[in-house]
């Protein structure tokens, strides 16, 4: 069962994300925040697999909330569910740690798969976002902390092509099948990947990835 806290200001909105989570088999909403300080006291409370929250809540708005779930000794997978797709919340909630970005118009077929992705730590972005996100990310070189230089020389071989098959949108099984190794072994070159390049979640090393131009946006 995926434990799911859900953090917005508007009483219509977490009632309904409430309702359409709990009506599915393998997902339950453990806890209803309205702002961003009762999110973090709940998160210590319930131990949630996963956050939605929304990004404008009064006190602590939600890239901040999500900075700090993230960068806990046991971090909290953050989806950011927004009516705004505007350029600076969508980055500021990707540097903040989140591992997934959607807007609340979204198919409820797709918020609910978006958070089983998060769950699973395959991450998720809106895809009417995705291409202008990893452009501008790609045209941000002094974001992240560390250069492609010095990753190139961290990386191993095998880090440097799950990398790149993440960075294509791949799913770990995915993943695992184009290398012919068992999904297991793809999660534990993940996990020491992270690390090396100074991101919290697969979908920074993805951004990470563009922005360093290990791959490019309309290339492969």
């Amino acid at each position: 069962m995926i434990r799911v806290l859900v953090a917005d200001d508007q009483a219509l909105v977490r009632a309904g994300l409430s309702a359409l989570l709990d009506a599915e088999p393998d997902l339950e909403v453990v806890g209803l925040a309205e702002d961003g300080t009762s999110a973090l006291a709940m998160a210590d409370e319930l131990a949630p697999d996963v956050a939605c929250l929304d990004i404008r809540m009064p006190g602590l708005d939600g890239i901040e909330v999500t900075r700090r779930l993230t960068a806990r000794e046991r971090p909290v997978p953050v989806l950011v569910l927004t009516t705004f797709d505007l350029d600076d919340y969508v980055f500021g909630a990707l540097e903040a740690g989140a591992a997934g970005f959607l807007l609340k118009d979204a198919d409820p077929t797709t918020i609910v798969e978006a958070v089983r992705r998060v769950a699973a730590g395959q991450g998720t972005l809106d895809q009417g976002l995705t291409r202008r996100v990893l452009r501008e990310f790609a045209s941000r070189r002094s974001l992240q902390p560390v250069t492609a230089g010095r990753a190139a020389e961290e990386l191993t071989a095998r880090e440097h092509d799950i990398l790149l098959l993440l960075a294509r949108g791949m799913s770990n099984e995915e993943i695992a099948a184009e290398l012919v190794v068992e999904v297991s072994t793809v999660k534990s070159h993940l996990a020491r990947i992270l690390p090396k390049l100074g991101v919290r979640s697969r979908l920074q090393a993805v951004v990470w990835a563009y922005q360093n131009g290990v791959v490019v946006v309309d290339g492969r």
